[in-house]
Formats: C-alpha cells, structure tokens, sequence
C-alpha cells in the first residue's frame, strides 16, 4: 500500500528530475540553454500534474520523469525528446493547449506532443477508437520518429507500473502493447525495450507460465554463472594474448523468448540451448571493425565445435533496422550449446539502440550526407502507404503490422545493385520496388537466367531481370500474390481507374436489379449487399455487377439473407478461424466443435452487469477451469477466451469496450473437453499404454484418440475430457513419461 508523505515525495521529484539531467549530460553535455529549456519544461508538468495522482497512489509527475529517464537511458535521446517526454500528458490531462506550448517550445515540439495525444471524441462510426489511436501515432511518427520512440518509453513505463490497475484493464494494456508496439520496437531494433514489454505482457496474460519460466530462470542461475566462466575463461585468455581490446559478457535470454521457444519446438526448458549467450564487444576503428570480428570468430571455431546451422552474419547483411552481429553457436562442457556474438563497440550501440541511434547521429550531425539512411527510408515508405492508403484505422494498422515481423531476403539487379526485399516476395513485387511503371508493366522475369513468371517467389541472393510490355494490364489476381504494401497500393490505384470505366454501367444494372424486386436504390440496401460480399466500397460493386460477378440472382440472396455486422467486426480475425458459412456466419471448426462440447459452460463467473447473458466458450482456444480467462460481449451472449488466446489479444488490442471480466466458479465439477497433440518414436503397443495412463492412471473419458506413424514417428491428436487445468497437466505429463513418446502439447 503507497503511503503519502509530501516532503518525501518532494524530495524523490527533485532526485530524479537530477538523476534525468545527469543521464543527459552522460550521453551529451547539454548546453546552458538547453539545460534552461528542460528545467521550463519540467516546472510547467510539475504544476500541471500538482495534485493529481497516479492509481497507484504516486504524484503524476513520477511518470513523465520515468518516461524521460527511459528515453535517455535506452535510447539516448536529446534535449528535444527529453522536453517532450516530460509534457507528453499535459495537453490530454490537463488545461494546457498545444498552442501554449507551441508559444513557449517551439513547432517541433508542438508537433511531437500532438501526436501523442489520444483522440478524445468517440464517434460511434468508428470501428475502433484503439485503431484510430495507433493511426494517429503512425501518421505522426511519419513526420517525425520521436513520436513513436516517447510512445515505446511512456507504454514502457507504463507496463512497468500495471499492477495497480484492475485485472481488465492489465489485459486491455497488454494486448495493445503485443498488437503494436511490441512489433514497432522489434521493427526499430529497440530489442531490450521489446524484450521487457514481451516479459511484462506475458506476465498479464499468461501469468502462469511466466513464473513458472521465472523460477526455472533463478533456480539455474549458481550452475548457469559456473557454466559461463567455464566457457569464458580459455577464451579470454587467448584474445588476450592476441591484444584484442574487448569487454565480454553474458545475457540470458527473455523469458517469453524462452517460453516463445519451448512452444515452438515442442521442447522442455532444460532442451532450450540457448537460454544464456556470451557476448564479445571489440574496442576497435570503424574501418578495420569486420576484418576483427571474423577473427575472434575464427579463434571460437577453432576452440569449440560448431553448429554451422546455427551461424548468422548480420555484418555482411545487416537487418532492415541496422543490426549488425555475427552469431555462432558452438559445443561448450558438458555437450551444451552456447551461442556467441560478437559485434564492435558501434555496432553495440546500434544493436541496443537499433534505428534510433541512426537516427540521434543525423539529428546531431546535420551537415553530414548519410549514404542509404536506413530511418528515413522507411519513414518514407511509411508516409508513401500512408498517402495512398483508402482502408479504415483498423485494415490500415493490421496491415501495417504485418509488415513489422517480416524476415529479408537480399537481391540483386543486372548491375549489381542490392536490394532488400521482404521473404515471401515475388517477381512482381521486386519490379514494383524498382520503379512503379516498371511494375505495372512487368510479364515475368530472369532469375540467374531462367526465365519465370510474375508470381515466382524469390530466394535470397537471386540475380533478378524484370522482363516487360506495354501491352501488359494488372489484374485483381496480381494482389492475389504480391507480398509488399507498396505493391498493392499500386495494383490497387491502377485497378480502381480500370474499373471507373464500368463505374456508370454497373450502378444503372444495380438499380434496374433492385426495381425488379421492388427495393429502392438507396444507400442502406447498398450497404447490406456490400457487407454481404465483404465488398470495401461502391466503386468495386458496381465494377463487380458490371462484369457479371454478382448476379440478380446473388444480389437478392444479399438482401433476404445478410449478415451480422458483428461477424464484419471480426473480419480482421476471421483467418484464425477458417471460412465463413455465409447463412449461419459459423466456421467449420465452429460446428463441430458444437457437436463435441456436451457439457454446461454455466459454471464462468461474469461482471454482475452481464448476468443476463449466456457464457460460451471461444472454439480458438477451448478454456478449462484453471485457465486465465476474459469474456467479449457479442450480441446476446459472452464468449469466453483464455487470456494468452491470439484472437482474445487482438480483440482486446482494438475493441476494449467489448471486455467483460470472467473468471471460473469455485467447487463444482465439470467436464471439458480438451485436445492434445503427441509426437513419438512409433512402435507396438504405443496405442495401449497411452490409453492406459489416460484411462486407468487419471480415470478420464477418451472422446477420440487417433495416431498415424510414418518413417517411425508417430503423430497424434487426444481428445479427453478434464475437469481441470491441474487435471489436464497432470496428464500432459504421465503421458510424457510414456516411453518413446517426444513431445506432448496442448492445442
């Protein structure tokens, strides 16, 4: 419990408001004026946030100085950014005006605060109010990147200081946070910033797992540290007697990574091999900087065996955010992996401050022409999409977030120039990312001189030669496979002036359509047969009737038999859950799944103002009691997710409105039915000894149990009813322990 003592409280602002100005100075000595500029700064939040305090019971000012601190910290940045972060709240939070502080700071200043200014109207036509928000941040962030750097330092801190909030709210906060600024900082290279959001996400809403991985991190930390020195001490000895100028340490990977991991590869937490990493910083000149690093590399392999599947060279390639490191993972004591990086002292602090440390050195050395500046290039490409984009807030920051993850492949032009693509990117694309007319044109192309078509995907290191005619015309099939955003803006504006020649006739078929079954043309009806088609806008109906794609006959089939508009909320996700049945809006998945649960979801626990409606529990990620669960409000009932559920995170990322507080009541038994995948050495006998343990051992009942082995390995799929979480573990791990059985998961 926070307990309030002004004097004490007093004393702590002007403690870290010195602590602030120390970091600054510690990064770059601040000029008089500079330092006189924040000062103001910091006096105009301190008596705008007087008197107001945060849930957990500290001052309000406690935040901004925090977020500042993070800013300079983890970022380095300067005197403007620090200014910013220290009245990034006052124009939501307070009476100050943007024009006031336009007044006494400055334009830029003006600028960057405004973009990190929520919207506070909510207007019932927009879809997502959280949507809207992140567009706010993007379309700010285009003009000037301190925005969305304050914004990962306030949602930092911010997630450092949720246990005080109420358990929906920690839910809503984090969702948010993995939708989109957890892929922002990875896209920036800000990885210890993204590394602390995913531990302290998965903290909200799995918190089990992250204690149980916490625990297992601590308990191993004596046997870890001796492993460690172990490894490091022969090595250390032999750079220093090559006169390597160094620092090396270790890092012990996140625990969501770990956990991220343990899912992925279906392994336990002692299998996960590189939870620790050394890393070796050289102290040496830019120019000889990649000649040195492949030296240590050299010595490591020639003292420990390799994993040659497991090396990475980002100094030859650097990521799309600058990253820069060479990894390699080699056989330590004991038959353990280790990996190893090894970077220079530039390329550290590029690694730890990633595009932002691009960004900061133009920022301080404006008369200098940066070749190839990797944050203006992507700002650009941002402000490109961002202009030619016609979605709403919610496609717009989906796709704008698909792109964040998105692994490179490197090409190359006739000439020689390289060009880096995103993986999955075809022929097509590589022309569009050429030149747009060169794009709209293209009929294929050479790859290392075999001639393919546009759909071809590209490898990395692929020679590519667009091959092109004036006779060509894009298609709708092109978006079909095209992978980049700039590429299907294209397709998509060349398409729309195609299809504005059939804009006339298609609206005057429509209308004849709709007298012929005594319906006006108005904008209602229109509406419900484009909702119907999962059609975005007019133009695309009336090129869609003028071409014979929608029949009369589909047409009155629209009308008579429309669907939810709850269903269109949802389209964004509807890929998680399989194709649509247009008359029942339900998924394959849906149905049977209906026909399997044979019991009473009545035993959830909702917010008494939802007592009214019916519990059911979401067929993504089938909740048991002992589950984390969250409820979503969807026409006269409550579906119940588990709160790690990737559908329940987006919904609560965008739609926090919907959220109802769930939880599972005490003392009553109930069967669920669970599913299970197995993977295993195939042999006689398997099939019994499984349903020995499940039936015999836990005295559970086996809907369905299949197995199929091919090459020796056994893969399977249990579905048993349990009554709970505790008995759906216990029996994950007698089955385990069932000899030649590899890997047991839930799914």
């Amino acid at each position: 419990m926070y307990e309030i003592d002004e004097i004490r409280e007093a004393k702590e602002i002007d403690d870290k408001y010195h602590q602030l100005i120390d970091l600054c100075n510690n990064v770059t000595p601040l000029s008089s004026d500079d330092e006189d500029t924040i000062f103001r700064a910091f006096s105009i939040a301190r008596k705008a946030h007087s008197n107001v305090r945060r849930k957990s019971g500290e001052p309000y000012i406690f935040h901004p100085l925090e977020v500042a601190i993070i800013a300079v910290k983890e970022i380095g940045i300067g005197p403007v950014g620090v200014v910013c972060a220290l009245l990034h709240d006052v124009v939501e939070d307070t009476e100050i005006t943007l024009d006031e502080l336009r007044t006494v700071f400055g334009d830029r200043v003006a600028k960057i605060i405004d973009g990190l200014t929520k919207i506070s109207v909510f207007d019932m036509q927009i879809q997502s109010i959280q949507a809207e928000n992140f567009k706010k941040i993007l379309l700010a962030m285009a003009d000037d990147v301190y925005v969305i750097l304050l914004k990962l330092c306030d949602r930092l801190h911010n997630m450092r200081t949720l246990d005080s909030m109420e358990n929906t709210k920690q839910l809503a906060i984090s969702s948010e946070t993995q939708f989109l600024y957890i892929p922002l900082a990875h896209r920036l290279g800000l990885y210890s910033i993204k590394s602390e959001l995913e531990d302290l996400c998965m903290k909200y809403t799995n918190p089990k797992e992250y204690y149980r991985i916490k625990d297992l991190i601590d308990n191993s930390q004596v046997d870890r540290d001796r492993y460690i020195d172990e490894v490091s001490r022969p090595l250390r000895e032999v750079l220093d007697a090559r006169g390597f100028k160094y620092t090396m340490n270790g890092r012990v990977k996140s625990i969501f990574s770990i956990w991220n991991k343990m899912v992925r590869k279906g392994v336990p937490f002692n299998e996960v091999y590189d939870v620790f990493a050394i890393r070796i910083i050289l102290d040496v000149p830019v120019e000889v900087e990649k000649e040195e690093c492949w030296r240590v590399y050299s010595i490591i392999t020639s003292m420990f065996r390799q994993n040659p599947e497991r090396t990475r060279d980002w100094i030859t390639n650097p990521k799309a955010n600058g990253y820069e490191s060479l990894h390699t993972t080699v056989m330590g004591h004991g038959g353990k992996w280790l990996e190893i990086q090894i970077r220079s002292k530039r390329m550290d602090e590029i690694a730890e401050k990633g595009m932002a440390a691009h960004f900061l050195y133009k920022e301080n050395h404006p008369e200098e022409d940066v070749h190839n500046d990797i944050v203006e290039n992507w700002l650009h490409q941002i402000r490109e999409n961002l202009d030619n984009s016609d979605k709403n807030a919610l496609d717009f920051v989906e796709d704008f977030k698909q792109s964040l993850y998105t692994k490179e492949i490197y090409l190359f032009t006739p000439k020689g120039q390289m060009i880096t693509m995103p993986a999955g990117s075809t022929v097509l694309d590589f022309a569009f990312a050429i030149h747009t007319e060169l794009g709209l044109s293209s009929m294929g192309a050479k790859v290392n001189s075999k001639v393919v078509p546009n759909n071809y995907e590209l490898r990395s290191g692929a020679q590519v030669q667009i091959l092109s005619s004036k006779k060509v015309q894009p298609t709708d099939e092109w978006l079909s496979f095209v992978k980049t955003t700039h590429a299907k803006l294209e397709i998509k504006k060349n398409l729309r002036e195609q299809k504005k020649m059939y804009k006339d006739d298609g609206q005057k078929k429509l209308k004849s359509i709709l007298a012929s079954m005594m319906k006006k043309d108005s904008p209602a009806n229109i509406e419900k047969i484009k909702r119907y088609f999962d059609i975005d806008d007019n133009l695309d109906l009336y090129y869609k009737i003028a071409r014979g794609k929608i029949t009369k006959e589909d047409v009155e089939r629209s009308l008579q038999n429309e669907k939810s508009p709850w269903l269109m909320l949802l389209s964004p996700f509807k890929s998680l859950f399989g194709a649509n049945d247009k008359t029942t809006g339900e998924t394959p998945a849906d149905t049977s799944l209906k026909e399997q649960y044979q019991y009473d979801f009545g035993n959830i626990l909702l917010d008494a103002k939802y007592g009214n409606l019916i519990p059911e529990p979401a067929t993504c990620c089938n909740p048991v009691p002992g589950d984390d669960v969250i409820g979503f409000v969807e026409d006269d009932r409550i579906v119940v997710h588990r709160t790690n559920c990737r559908a329940a995170i987006e919904e609560m990322a965008t739609h926090k409105n919907r959220i109802v507080k769930a939880k599972w009541r005490k003392g009553e038994a109930v069967s669920f039915l669970a599913a299970i995948e197995i993977t295993a050495m195939d042999r006689r006998g398997l099939l019994q000894d499984l349903t020995r343990v499940i039936s015999e051992e836990m005295d559970l009942n086996i809907r369905g149990i299949t197995i199929e082995g091919s090459e020796g390995v056994g893969k399977g799929l249990i579905m048993v009813y349990v009554s709970n979480l505790d008995d759906l573990n216990s029996l994950m791990q007698k089955l385990q322990a069932v000899d030649g059985i590899e890997n047991v998961k839930r799914i």
